[in-house]
């Protein structure tokens, strides 16, 4: 009986520690060093919440620079991938669907089409595509809005983030934010 008190009494003290102390500490320290990703990398525009850098959303319409396919539909609460295999028929005919649609919108893809356009990332919700990608689609979205290839590449240019520490990851760029910049070039 006193061994089963003591397990208690450990089961409660770390409870209370792991499952309260150190989650409000590590909140109050990153609120206090690093408030903005703390909050979620939040994107204000003219005060008002527009978005997250860390979430993709969906953008429909020639106009836009469209994101990577999201196998969660954008619903940042149900992150999920498709865990459909690379040669099962679903997913060969989900890729040749999205092939289709993509030649159907950019006219300019017709042999090489970048893979992020047409596989969805494994989060659901990858907010970043490769630059090539965003490049891909710039004679739709300057036949649609007005504005020139050379601009729109110019921005795409402006929203290219590297490798970081010049070797971890690959150059990608926001599509949030390079939508946002797009919305004040028209």
């Amino acid at each position: 009986m006193k061994s089963v008190m003591v397990a208690i009494r450990a089961s409660i003290v770390l409870l209370v520690i792991c499952g309260l102390v150190y989650p409000l500490a590590t909140t109050g320290v990153a609120q206090v060093i690093f408030p903005k990703q703390a909050d979620g990398s939040l994107i204000e525009t003219k005060g008002k919440v527009t978005g997250s850098k860390l979430l993709a959303q969906e953008f429909k319409g020639p106009e836009w620079f469209h994101s990577r396919a999201s196998a969660a539909n954008y619903n940042p609460t149900a992150s999920a991938a498709t865990n459909a295999a690379v040669a099962s028929k679903e997913y060969v005919k989900e890729t040749k669907d999205k092939i289709n649609e993509l030649k159907n919108e950019n006219s300019n893809l017709r042999k090489t089409i970048p893979a992020d356009l047409v596989t969805t990332s494994g989060s659901g919700f990858d907010p970043d595509l490769s630059p090539e990608a965003v490049k891909a689609q710039v004679p739709r979205v300057a036949k649609a809005t007005g504005i020139s290839e050379d601009q729109l590449m110019t921005l795409i240019n402006k929203h290219t983030k590297r490798r970081q520490i010049g070797i971890f990851g690959e150059p990608r760029v926001n599509i949030l934010e390079l939508n946002l910049d797009l919305k004040e070039l028209r």
